[in-house]
């Protein structure tokens, strides 16, 4: 069974706010990338006009999933959301009861697997 936790996490930019996200990116992206080996996804995309920002991400486990988010909150998720307006948030796979409760937080959909597989 896969223990997977990923999610999309989608953000309507204020205006004029492209540069502070991207400048807040740049940090998250570095210091997930050399602090958080079990994510195994981390892209950011933008709309072609500049509206629409979704965050795919991946974690190994629960476990990694608990630590992002502790990391992301203590350092990022109030700068984060001055630069828009969270309007999507689903989460896929099967988070434990502590990840649950942290992601509570943020109003997500969950998607639990019924069915497939990933390679």
């Amino acid at each position: 069974m896969n223990n997977n936790i990923f999610w999309i996490f989608e953000i309507t930019l204020k205006d004029g706010q492209l540069e502070n996200l991207k400048s807040i990116m740049s940090e998250m992206v570095k210091n997930t990338n050399e602090k958080e080996p079990e994510t195994m996804a981390y892209e950011w995309t933008i709309s072609s006009d500049e509206k629409i920002c979704h965050i795919h991400e991946r974690y190994s486990n629960s476990e990694a999933t608990v630590n992002h988010l502790k990391s992301f909150i203590e350092n990022y998720a109030n700068r984060l959301m001055m630069t828009g307006d969270a309007t999507r948030f689903e989460v896929y796979g099967n988070p434990s009861a502590e990840a649950k409760n942290i992601l509570d937080g943020f109003q997500p959909v969950y998607m639990t697997p019924i069915g497939g597989f990933i390679r």
